[in-house]
């Protein structure tokens, strides 16, 4: 499999506390990684996976690579044109059978589930690999870890409680 730790990206859709089933599929634990478009590194980075993971997969694709192969980085100027927090970059959703170890910026863990949420700033330990499923050729990205570097703006729709509010009282209500 090959590895790729990113730059800095923003976790969006951060199903990372808990193994989650879509469509009722097999719960996994998951991610969309958005990457600005001006991260070249970690773009080059990933399209060398990718093509080492296509590589690596010719046996799983009957001996070739297919011109239809489903890639995992996506544009979202193109595929989500209306979701502002996707303009200007790429985006790569990554999941894992496996709960991912989330930690600080000192790599220290972080056990607070409401410490990293959908909005925040990181990093990803991100793995490229070949499959072939139900007629479906690709390649996949599976989650590794995830570093929080700093806060962002949610992007749950839901606002903070810090952010709504500033402190209220009365001057000593024990007076």
């Amino acid at each position: 499999m090959s590895k790729v730790v990113t730059g800095k990206v923003r976790f969006s859709y951060a199903n990372i506390w808990q193994a989650k089933s879509i469509n009722g599929s097999e719960e996994k634990y998951s991610v969309s990684l958005i990457i600005p478009k001006s991260d070249v590194k970690t773009i080059e980075e990933i399209q060398v996976a990718m093509e080492e993971a296509k590589q690596e997969g010719i046996a799983k694709f009957g001996g070739k690579i297919p011109t239809n192969l489903k890639l995992p980085l996506r544009d979202g100027d193109i595929d989500r044109p209306d979701d502002e927090a996707y303009q200007g970059c790429y985006f790569i959703n990554a999941n894992s059978k496996d709960k991912p170890q989330i930690v600080d910026k000192k790599v220290k863990p972080i056990l607070d589930p409401n410490e990293v949420y959908s909005g925040c700033y990181g990093r990803a330990s991100i793995n490229f690999y070949a499959f072939n499923q139900n007629g479906n050729k690709g390649i996949a990205c599976g989650l590794g870890n995830l570093q929080k570097l700093e806060d962002g703006e949610p992007l749950s729709g839901h606002s903070r409680a810090e952010d709504d509010f500033e402190a209220y009282g009365e001057d000593d209500f024990l007076s």
